[in-house]
This record gives structure tokens, sequence and C-alpha cells, in this order.
């Protein structure tokens, strides 16, 4: 039985679509409602049973490590005026996980494979979960379809388990698209991952999600690879590689799990309103709103 406990989010980007927003704090602490889109991937790994997360930033980059840390004046503040539930989800996570801050060295490319190398001695020679700090699983349950994912990394035994979504033919240009090979032992095996093809040359309309569950042979693969297309350190290159000699599975969201990016402001609203809708509190007024006004 594997045993995985140890995560490492990237949140390392300039988040350049969020401009000029994002120019006094991390793309990562956009709110998704009441709390930073960074919170729920913690959450999500917390409800999957990851009690070690690496979060790794950009060198002088404080204001995420300071969203995480308790701040005695502001609960004192808060105790003095009865509102200390506004930190209940914050003191959950603190009780729950150990956070870790990694800043990604300047020397490393650009790319959502650097941040892997940032983190190597974190990781050590332990499978880990590994996310995009700018996407969201949206569903009941935090950690649901994650945990799906390390169950099937644990079962199989593969190098990697990579979350995957069946975006269709208009949207798959957007991400990479799974290549899938028949084989009786493993199932949802690919041959490889293939970054941002035009509509008709993608393999599949299965488009690689922000969630991964990976063997430690990943760091090695990252520290020997070449920069790929717009020069950055792209992960889909480390599978590719990987898959050529070693088992690569996917997971496909389903059900009452889904993936969403939050990287740009009109998937960022989506994505509020995904997970607005799962708040009973919230769903009714909303959907009224849309009923008079669209």
């Amino acid at each position: 039985m594997t045993i995985i406990k140890k995560a490492v989010i990237a949140a390392a980007g300039r988040g350049t679509r969020f401009l000029p927003v994002v120019k006094s704090y991390p793309k990562e602490l956009v709110p998704i409602l009441a709390k930073p889109n960074i919170q729920y991937l913690v959450e999500e790994n917390i409800g999957a049973g990851i009690t070690e997360i690496a979060i790794v930033t950009r060198v002088g980059e404080t204001a995420i490590e300071r969203y995480f840390s308790p701040d005695p004046e502001l609960e004192k503040y808060l105790i003095e005026n009865n509102k200390t539930a506004y930190l209940d989800s914050l003191k959950e996570i603190w009780s729950k996980a150990k956070i870790t801050f990694i800043p990604q060295p300047v020397e490393l490319p650009y790319g959502n494979g650097s941040p892997i190398i940032a983190a190597k001695d974190f990781i050590g020679s332990d499978p880990f979960v590994y996310m995009f700090g700018d996407d969201l699983t949206v569903e009941p349950k935090p950690g649901t379809f994650l945990s799906k994912m390390i169950a099937t990394f644990d079962k199989y035994q593969p190098d990697g388990v990579i979350a995957v979504k069946d975006v269709g033919r208009e949207e798959i240009c957007r991400y990479g698209s799974a290549q899938y090979v028949e084989d009786p032992k493993y199932p949802h095996r690919i041959s490889a991952m293939l970054e941002k093809l035009p509509a008709d040359q993608a393999p599949s309309t299965f488009g690689q999600g922000g969630r991964f569950v990976l063997s430690n042979k990943y760091v090695e693969t990252l520290l020997n690879q070449k920069t790929g297309l717009g020069n950055e350190l792209w992960l889909a290159d480390a599978v590719n590689t990987l898959a050529k000699t070693s088992v690569v599975l996917t997971e496909a969201l389903e059900d009452e799990s889904d993936w969403m990016t939050t990287g740009d402001p009109l998937r960022w609203l989506k994505a509020n309103i995904a997970v607005a809708l799962l708040d009973p509190s919230l769903k009714d007024d909303l959907k009224e709103f849309f009923k008079q006004n669209i």
C-alpha cells in the first residue's frame, strides 16, 4: 500500500491575465466567494488525507505565507467583537496540516514543471500530489476526486495518475490532450499528453486537469529535461518521457466533481458561480438573480 501524505502546489506564476489587480498580490489569493483560490486547494488536500503541503511561490512574494499564518492581533480583535467564526476555516487548516513555503529559484525556467524542481528536497523519495495553483476542483465534499486518484495510484502503482476532463472539441486546444493506448492490464493508460494542439489534431477530447499524483521519478526527469514550447519547462514533457518506459494513467472527472481553471477572468467568474451553486445559503438567490437578469 502506498501512503501519500505530501502535496506540492504551484503558486509562482505572474498571473498576467489578472493584471492590474495581481500587481499587488499573487493570483492565487484572488477570491472565490469568501476564500482565496489557493485555500480551496489546501482544503482539498486535507480532505484527501494529505498532511504535508508545500506551496511554491515567487522569490520575494510573502502574501500567501502571511495569509496562512496566524495573526494574533486580528484574532484578538475578532474575540473582542465576537466574530471568531470568520477564521474557523483557517484554524481547521492549522490543526490538520503543516504548510511549508518554498521560493522558486529565479534561475529555474518559467513553466509548470519548475515548482517540482524547487520542491525536490521536500518531495525526497516519496510519491506526491501536484496541483496547479489556479485550478479548482468543484465538488460537495473537498478531496473526493483527489482521493479517487490516490486510490488508483495505490492500486496500479504507476509513475503517474493525471486528472482529465472531457472538454469537447471546441476547448481542447486550450489544454494538453491525452493520447490513449490499449492495455488490458492498466485502464486509461496514456502514451503521451500533447500540449495545446488544434482541435483536428488532438488525439482525444480529454484535457489535462490541474491535479496529478506522481512518483518521485518526475523530479529527476525534470532536472534533466530541456525547455519546450515557449521556452518553458513543461510537466507534460516529463509525463511523455516517463510514459515511454513506465505506466502513466488518467482519472476522469465525473459524477459530482468538476475541474475548472480560474486563470482568466471569465473562467474565474464561472468558478465563482459553480461554487456558489453548491452553497445552500446562496443557491436560490443566485438562481433568482439569473432568472431576472438573463
